[in-house]
């Protein structure tokens, strides 16, 4: 091996380090690498990774001391347990003011601890957010890192080299402070799980209420993503339906089992939203969309015994205008998914002291990762405008389009109801329009009804203070009862 120092290492060689390692290579700062099974790392080097100017190492030791002061370690092993491993084998070897870099998708509790313990340590901690996927990883994805700023500084160079572009400058910022860049990529993730509940419901009405095929279905997406929703999971959308099964000729959408898996950093989104009182049901709908869709023998028995409307009284007239409206009905429902996100991200700025810039956010998810989409221009411009936004459907930049299109959103709703077809995400999305817009909600009859049951007081829009009423006379006999 050279003698010659590193000015970065990459820890992890499956599908996402060996591309990141590469992508890094490619911009001119060739990183040395290890993996825990040699033989990976040799298969790496002599294939994908032969005359980039990767140098190997067989012993975390050997890669360590490669490496030129301060170090500067990417992490790109499975998140978990895995991560807090392969630091406590680092702890030993590194110095004060050495960069460890966690590119995976780790829960930011876990980068709170561990950004904690390392400072304790004597060096950096940095949660990163990588997305984009293998492809993002190896020609540019959307970065986001969190952790001290002057940790930041010394990787500057390197993160902007290798993230996306968009017109709007290199995709990635200094998030904030601890776990904030794994934060707001699991929100990122979060967004990006509404968005394709928000699809694949679109297409689901497509293909049984308007009895279009995948192909034909394929077609629109494709004609849409010329157009106002034009966006990354818009354009592969149309390439997914339109691809041909080489084994049965058929689509091969028609033949991929309706069970959608999730790894978890859409359940982390919805959990937290509890956490901090931010709603996000859109997000939630989806979640708990593919959370049912993997329930598939239940599914089956209950289709049995449970019937939907009958064929005969479902009916539609102007399929060209209810794919009009399908099209401003998607389009009203992403702005309100990405406006939960955003509410969600603002929640966690104060919450947690991160001092979060929002139109940042929007600006470096313009390139490189899965939610990116024209769509990402006025939110980046609507936060500039006024960063203290209360709701983006409030923006100037989006209250007119919300007002037109939420009349095509209910009839599309109407539609798949009146088929029989399930619509959480959109049902959501007009329940979150319809809840922010009222000025009196029946939380006041719930109100009552907790300090019924259990004198849990309440408020009067009359006079000031905190109220509580006897609200029945207990006797001899005990409350009443009911039978």
């Amino acid at each position: 091996m050279s003698t010659e120092k590193h000015h970065v290492g990459v820890i992890g060689l499956a599908v996402m380090g060996a591309n990141l390692a590469l992508n890094i290579a490619r911009n001119g700062f060739a990183p040395v690498v290890f993996n825990r099974t040699t033989a990976v790392t040799e298969e790496f080097l002599a294939g994908r990774a032969k005359d980039t100017g990767i140098v190997g190492t067989s012993t975390i030791e050997e890669f360590v001391s490669s490496l030129e002061r301060p170090r500067r370690i990417v992490l790109m092993v499975k998140a978990g347990a895995p991560v807090d491993t392969v630091l406590g084998e680092l702890a030993d070897l590194l110095d004060p003011g050495d960069i460890v870099i966690d590119g995976g998708n780790s829960l930011f509790t876990d980068t709170e601890r561990r950004s904690r313990e390392t400072e304790a340590q004597g060096f950096h901690f940095i949660g990163m957010g990588v997305s984009g996927g293998e492809e993002g990883a190896l020609w540019g994805p959307s970065l986001m890192p969190g952790g001290p700023k002057e940790a930041y500084d010394e990787l500057e160079d390197i993160l902007v080299a290798i993230s996306a572009k968009s017109d709007s400058g290199p995709c990635v910022t200094h998030i904030g402070p601890g776990g904030s860049g794994h934060y707001v990529k699991m929100v990122h993730n979060g967004i990006e799980y509404g968005d394709m509940q928000l699809i694949a419901e679109t297409y689901d009405i497509m293909r049984n209420a308007l009895g279009m095929s995948a192909l034909e279905i394929g077609d629109v997406f494709e004609r849409w993503n010329d157009g106002k929703l034009r966006s990354f999971l818009v354009e592969i959308t149309a390439k997914v339906l339109k691809h041909i099964d080489p084994l049965t000729g058929k689509p091969l959408v028609d033949v991929i089992a309706d069970q959608a898996a999730q790894k978890g950093t859409g359940r982390w989104t919805s959990q937290n939203s509890y956490e901090l009182g931010t709603p996000i049901p859109i997000i939630d709908a989806a979640v708990i969309a593919r959370s049912l869709s993997s329930f598939k023998e239940a599914r089956a028995e209950a289709s049995k015994l449970l019937h939907g409307p009958s064929p005969e009284n479902a009916s539609i007239q102007d399929r060209e205008g209810m794919i009009d409206a399908l099209e401003n009905a998607l389009y009203v429902a992403k702005i309100a998914s990405y406006a939960q996100g955003m509410n969600l991200l603002r929640a966690a700025s104060e919450t947690y002291n991160w001092n979060l810039n929002l139109s940042e956010l929007a600006r470096i998810w313009k390139a490189g990762c899965i939610i990116r989409a024209d769509l990402l221009d006025p939110i980046m411009k609507a936060y500039q405008d006024n960063p203290d936004l209360t709701n983006l459907m409030l923006s100037p930049l989006f209250a007119d389009d919300v007002n037109a299109s939420m009349p095509d959103l209910r009839a599309v709703l109407t539609t798949a109801i009146s088929f029989g077809i399930p619509v959480p995400a959109m049902s959501a999305a007009v329940s979150y329009f319809d809840t922010i817009r009222q000025t009196s909600l029946p939380a006041n009859l719930i109100q009552g009804q907790r300090d019924y049951f259990g004198a849990h007081t309440y408020q009067r829009t009359d006079r000031e203070g905190t109220f509580h009423t006897e609200w029945m006379e207990i006797g001899a006999s005990g409350p009443e009862t009911l039978h």
